[in-house]
């Protein structure tokens, strides 16, 4: 539902804010905690990709599945079997078709590949996602396929990750890879309701129904505060223009300046293009 980075809004995407600005308008008048609860659930659903053509990459890969609260989520596997693995991960309305590029080069360091598209994405189940639904994936496929050393994840993934990362124990020789990771999950929802014109007491009911699924507020879910639990050596990839997922965020994080953190500032990528740089592939591979 959102533009494009460095794009203006087209004219379905203004027609799509404007209905659903009305609508939570209307709903907040009849109750301001079923306007919240609509309004999670929007902010829980993905867009769906648009189709495009499966890589070829993927017709030879090996095809997995795994059960996750009833639902089948689909993976994929390169190079079986191989002493260190890695776990590719992608983000919000994305899907892990879109990550192709990765695949070979990580095979040619000697890694088993593994990907998987996320609940309500790609060819996995689902209708909704929210980043404890994400972390929980990440931990079934963890215990099913791996364990893993490395992982490289984009924007949504990128936080998903982070919050798993903290809550295991050994994290010695293992590395992590974030491209544009969604930083702060309150930016998020700051975002969501400026965007859609939510007023300031529906989003504080959307703050208590975030709260309600894990007694922790909106503020909890950041890879900032994470960051202070994550041993595992870190390459954060970020651009200056990011859209989505805005430096400034990001920026806090380098501030703080964890010693197994590095980070690699780009300019003019967005928050797309920079998962298919050349020059950000090639650090990923170097750090990896």
């Amino acid at each position: 539902m959102q533009p494009q980075d460095n794009q203006p809004m087209n004219f379905a995407q203004k027609l799509v804010i404007g209905y659903y600005s009305t609508k939570f308008k209307l709903w907040s008048k009849l109750s301001k905690r079923k306007a919240a609860e609509t309004a999670f659930d929007l902010f829980c659903k993905p867009v769906p990709s648009a189709p495009r053509k499966t890589p070829a990459i993927f017709e030879k890969a090996e095809k997995l599945h795994v059960r996750m609260d009833g639902l089948k989520l689909v993976g994929y596997r390169w190079n079986h079997p191989q002493p260190k693995k890695v776990l590719i991960l992608h983000g919000f309305s994305s899907t892990i078709k879109k990550f192709d590029h990765f695949v070979m080069p990580l095979v040619k360091k000697g890694y088993e590949v593994v990907a998987f598209d996320a609940p309500a994405h790609g060819e996995s189940e689902g209708k909704r996602i929210n980043v404890l639904s994400y972390m929980q994936m990440i931990e079934t496929v963890y215990e099913k396929f791996g364990p893993f050393q490395s992982f490289t994840a984009h924007s949504f993934g990128g936080l998903a990750l982070a919050l798993f990362m903290e809550r295991q124990r050994y994290q010695d020789h293992k590395k992590m890879v974030v491209i544009a990771p969604a930083t702060e999950t309150s930016s998020a929802l700051d975002s969501f309701c400026e965007l859609l014109r939510i007023d300031a007491d529906v989003k504080e009911e959307m703050r208590q129904v975030i709260y309600e699924k894990r007694k922790e507020w909106p503020e909890w879910y950041s890879i900032r505060r994470a960051a202070h639990n994550i041993k595992a050596e870190v390459l954060w990839i970020h651009d200056e223009d990011d859209l989505q997922t805005p430096w400034a965020d990001a920026e806090k994080v380098m501030q703080d300046a964890h010693p197994n953190f590095q980070f690699m500032v780009t300019k003019g990528l967005g928050h797309r293009k920079i998962y298919r740089d050349n020059k950000v592939k090639k650090a990923v591979m170097e750090f990896l």
